[in-house]
């Protein structure tokens, strides 16, 4: 069994936690092992019957695309010599093969919320520091992360016994050889390969502890980094009349619980007006426009420690109603940790809303490719002058949009944020 490719951008993937000892029978579907990708964690299905013979990849060891993670086959069937086998190259290559954005059916069915936090996600590009040969022809039975950890350890695999699968020596067995006195007196003088910073430093900075990202963080990183230093932003802000929004969201509490919320409004009048300026819509890649026929809006959630944005397909041939229970569908499975990555593929444009925190106005990072996001601030009841001159108290909200100036000028982009506007200031139009 080879480490599949649960997204379209997945790379590696972290082995979170063994749903089959091993010794233990395996069916085609049922959950087999739970996965960490850079969008999402996945429990993955096994795609044949047999026995898992032998675990290669232990929990918390992170490998690339098609590198070999266990082996399954008949019952009494032997496992391999040593405990670190490859897989073969025509194997490798046909799993490291980019696949389409959805997993295809029966492969993958729910992440789990409870998995385990890998301890050594962050070092998924070292190579295992080299180990001696058996008495024989044979490698040191040791996971790649053992290896890694003696080597920064000074801990010597061959004196260790493994307690792994087969006698195969684990990150356990090296850390209880540390803590005995295994490590080499020659390296006692130097850092330890996990220390971040001196001791005085720490204590100066008064630092506590020094976190790893988890796969999902690191994506977002990157993400939000790349379109920082590539795109060309710039951002316009307008204050939005949300008083007929409001009578109408009072009207529909009346008909239906939940009322969609005035986020809902937003993304249903940005989806409608999205069709009408399909520039928005696009995004720019090596010197071309790619503008997109399908309207897919992005919302950003808050969770999982990080930020994740679940896509509401063709929103703008959905019905207010069913983009607020849409919504309500995707950020619930976001808070469960429960989303799934070809749920958070696709967008073509994002909301994102922090009014609900009490700001007023913000400037979002573009979401790449895309070419646009708005930012939305909370709604507040000001005092603003009417048409007639009188000063009245209306429900206003400041939303901002930030536009990537390679593809979107400054007239697209007023134009656009001017249709939201009138869209959300008439509403009704938003539940035709």
């Amino acid at each position: 069994m080879l480490m599949p490719r649960l997204s379209d951008s997945m790379e590696e993937g972290t082995v979170l936690k063994w749903l089959v000892d091993r010794g233990g029978e395996v069916r085609r579907g049922e959950p087999l092992v739970e996965i960490e990708t850079d969008k999402a964690n996945m429990t993955y299905e096994a795609d044949t019957d047999g026995t898992l013979l032998e675990v290669l990849a232990e929990e918390g060891e992170t490998l690339a695309i098609g590198e070999l993670i266990a082996r399954i086959g008949e019952a009494g069937e032997a496992g391999s010599s040593n405990g670190a086998g490859a897989a073969t190259p025509a194997a490798a290559e046909s799993a490291a093969e980019p696949g389409p954005a959805e997993p295809p059916p029966g492969s993958v069915s729910r992440a789990n919320p409870q998995a385990p936090v890998a301890e050594d996600r962050g070092t998924a590009g070292r190579s295992p520091a080299p180990a001696p040969d058996e008495a024989g022809d044979g490698r040191i039975k040791a996971s790649p992360v053992a290896r890694r950890m003696a080597g920064d350890m000074g801990v010597e695999l061959a004196r260790l016994e493994g307690t792994g699968p087969g006698g195969r020596i684990v990150k356990a067995d090296v850390e209880a050889a540390a803590k005995d006195g295994g490590a080499r007196d020659s390296r006692a003088n130097e850092p330890p390969a996990s220390e971040p910073i001196a001791a005085g430093e720490a204590g100066a900075k008064g630092i506590l502890h020094v976190q790893e990202l988890t796969r999902l963080q690191q994506t977002v990183s990157r993400r939000m980094a790349e379109s920082k230093a590539t795109a060309p932003d710039f951002q316009i802000n307008v204050a939005i009349d949300m008083s007929q929004c409001v009578e109408v969201r009072t009207r529909l509490k009346e008909l239906t619980d939940p009322a969609p919320s005035y986020n809902d409004m937003v993304v249903k009048a940005c989806a409608n007006a999205l069709r009408e300026f399909p520039r928005v819509n696009g995004a720019y890649r090596d010197g071309r426009f790619e503008l997109y026929g399908r309207v897919n809006v992005g919302i950003a959630v808050a969770a999982q420690g990080t930020l994740v944005v679940p896509t509401i397909f063709d929103a703008d041939e959905k019905s207010l109603g069913r983009v607020s229970r849409d919504a309500r569908h995707l950020i619930g499975r976001v808070r469960d940790a429960t989303i799934t990555p070809p749920e958070l593929s696709g967008g073509t444009f994002t909301v994102s809303n922090l009014g609900m925190y009490g700001i007023d106005s913000f400037s979002a990072v573009i979401n790449p490719p895309q070419a646009a996001i708005l930012a939305v601030g909370r709604l507040v009841r000001k005092p603003v002058v009417d048409d007639h001159g009188e000063i009245v108290a209306r429900d206003m909200m400041g939303v901002t949009l930030v536009c990537d100036h390679r593809i979107l000028y400054g007239a697209d982009g007023a134009e656009f944020l001017a249709r939201v506007r009138e869209l959300l200031e008439q509403p009704l139009s938003l539940a035709l």
